[in-house]
């Protein structure tokens, strides 16, 4: 199956399951993909017939699939992401004040794939977004870049690379004039500008605030506005440096979502690295999770070839060590620490995550919660 057909699919099957809020997103890609304005007129009158008749859940869900219906018989010729478009080759940055050290750090990006960029403050993960970014100049290695087109100057480069710090500056006049404002810039047909806005501000949850100004959104709401217009430009890569800081848990995991599905794009996907310190939330959409201590590179895969022969939990409970000695008496664990309110619990190979499971669950043991870390950066902050 095409990844067109597969994405319809998986949208029609969020309908039919009455998931409407994560079925509604999802066709907005979709539709998003399509380039067809007349589908963008439908899905814009679809958003605010949604937010008019909140109670008509089912009457929503036939629109919807007929809108989805349409969408799906536009052929779309799908984007090569088996081609890298970022190398990065022994890149290092040295800091004389402080004498940090970023590198050498050597890595392939792809489009429509998404980076998760981990690890404690201090150790260089805003310094590679900005050199990524073409923000700072590496002092060794190289940056290749191949957007599969011919890229004229410095200018242009930069232009497909957008870098969204944590901290956003300040703008004027409405959310919405802004952003049209922003796509004015981008040789878009004039009677274009008015549909692209709109789907792009249904998208990302700003229909009821389109018309408010800086002042009156929240810090989350501003960060929406930020991917917004950075959106309305089409990158190649963006590079996100901690843009869930200000929203809280679940609206966290509603945009990681969202930004993967957009990444993800069947004809313009990019590639899209963040940093963030909420590390499960981010490791859930990553398809590689990038980790920096003391400047130097390490990675979940190479972490899996490292840790083949454990298996690591990581525990929250109200027992004591000599407790959990007794529940995994039979399982041999090969060391318990204690570490930042959790035990940190390695098993030989040969032990099997559920056999953890079911030793704490026959001592009748209280848990918080339980991981297998053994796969997961995670186990680098807890060392």
């Amino acid at each position: 199956m095409r990844k067109q057909e597969l994405r319809v699919a998986e949208t029609l099957g969020f309908l039919e399951s009455n998931d409407i809020n994560l079925g509604f997103r999802r066709l907005l890609d979709c539709v998003a993909d399509t380039q067809d304005m007349e589908l963008y007129q439908q899905a814009i009158a679809l958003t605010d017939w949604k937010e008019q008749h909140p109670q008509e859940q089912a009457a929503f869900i036939e629109k919807a699939k007929e809108l989805l219906h349409q969408t799906g018989a536009i052929s779309l010729q799908e984007w090569d992401v088996d081609r890298p478009v970022v190398v990065a080759d022994d890149i290092r940055k040295q800091y004389r004040a402080g004498g940090f050290s970023l590198g050498p750090i050597s890595v392939s990006i792809k489009k429509g794939q998404v980076y998760g960029l981990v690890g404690e403050n201090g150790n260089g993960k805003t310094t590679l977004l900005r050199l990524l970014a073409k923000e700072l100049h590496p002092d060794g290695g190289t940056l290749q870049y191949d957007f599969g087109t011919t890229v004229e100057d410095e200018f242009e480069l930069r232009a497909k690379l957008v870098y969204i710090p944590q901290r956003t500056k300040k703008w004027y006049g409405s959310l919405k004039d802004n952003l049209k404002l922003v796509l004015s810039s981008y040789h878009y047909p004039p009677q274009e500008n008015e549909p692209r806005v709109l789907l792009m501000i249904a998208r990302l949850g700003l229909w009821n605030y389109k018309h408010l100004k800086w002042h009156q959104l929240s810090s989350g709401y501003k960060m929406r506005f930020e991917l917004a217009r950075t959106l309305l430009r089409k990158p190649e890569l963006l590079l996100l440096d901690e843009p869930l800081a200000n929203l809280d848990v679940l609206a966290q995991q509603i945009i990681l979502e969202d930004l993967k599905s957009i990444a993800n794009s069947v004809n313009n996907p990019i590639a899209l690295i963040l940093s963030s310190q909420q590390l499960y939330e981010v490791e859930k959409i990553s398809d590689k999770v990038i980790y920096l201590k003391n400047g130097q590179y390490s990675d979940n895969e190479m972490l899996a070839e490292k840790q083949s022969n454990h298996l690591i939990a990581e525990i929250e409970t109200t027992a004591s060590r000599e407790q959990l000695n007794q529940a995994f008496e039979g399982l041999s664990p090969q060391k318990i620490a204690y570490n930042g309110g959790v035990y940190i619990v390695h098993f030989d190979a040969s032990v099997k995550f559920d056999e953890v499971l079911s030793a704490l669950g026959r001592q009748k043991t209280e848990i918080t919660y339980i991981r297998n870390i053994s796969h997961s950066t995670r186990q680098f902050f807890v060392a």
